[in-house]
């Protein structure tokens, strides 16, 4: 972990400490070393740097390539040291990236929905995280993150929004015997957004609130 890493962490959970309530659930299902990929649920800009201090891990994000372009996300994903992917496509040179960072021990960051969720609920996810999954055979750590949608303007500076982080068990995935085909991409996503489903309220749901989990 860099220094400047370090430092920027530490601001990030001095701001929660003054600005939010954090609740942080299942911290000792965090594996505190070894290659991981993080999964959560995405309803905010500050969630990447929320996830990093909750889990006492070092994460590195895939961020969508806009992300970087923005006057306010940018400087937050490369803070964070987050990578370029473009979707809607393959993106090879994201997937060598994520592969590499698996490779070097770290934990991966991934919100599989692709972007915020507008609703606050859970969206049809995208097929990404389970391509890489599947590749690496790393554990997978699904976390639930609940109330920061509610960060709006600087009226929540006066209220205290509540945010809760809802760390589950990590899993690892059966592996697949030969090339990954489209149906098993998203059977293999469908069970990752299970569990992601699993640590959030019933509203947060969404399209996966009526599944029931494997």
């Amino acid at each position: 972990m860099t220094l400047f890493y370090y430092l920027e962490t530490m601001i990030v959970k001095l701001l929660l400490r003054i600005l939010v309530r954090r609740e942080v659930r299942g911290t000792e299902n965090v594996p505190t070393e070894g290659p991981l990929i993080v999964v959560a649920n995405h309803l905010h800009i500050a969630d990447p740097p929320i996830l990093s201090a909750s889990l006492q891990r070092r994460i590195v994000y895939m961020a969508k390539e806009e992300s970087f372009r923005h006057p306010i996300q940018g400087p937050l994903v490369r803070g964070f040291r987050a990578f370029p992917v473009r979707r809607g496509q393959l993106d090879r040179r994201a997937l060598r990236w994520s592969q590499q960072t698996l490779k070097d021990g770290l934990a991966l960051g991934m919100f599989p929905e692709g972007t915020r969720s507008k609703t606050a609920t859970l969206q049809p996810a995208r097929s990404g995280t389970a391509l890489i999954a599947l590749r690496s055979g790393v554990p997978i750590l699904p976390v639930g993150i609940t109330g920061t949608e509610k960060i709006l303007g600087v009226s929540f500076l006066f209220g205290r929004v509540r945010i809760t982080v809802n760390i589950g068990k990590p899993f690892t995935l059966p592996p697949v015997d030969g090339k990954l085909t489209k149906a098993q991409l998203a059977s293999t996503t469908e069970v990752i957004m299970r569990r992601v489903a699993e640590l959030l309220p019933e509203s947060y749901k969404g399209v996966y609130g009526d599944r029931e989990s494997s």
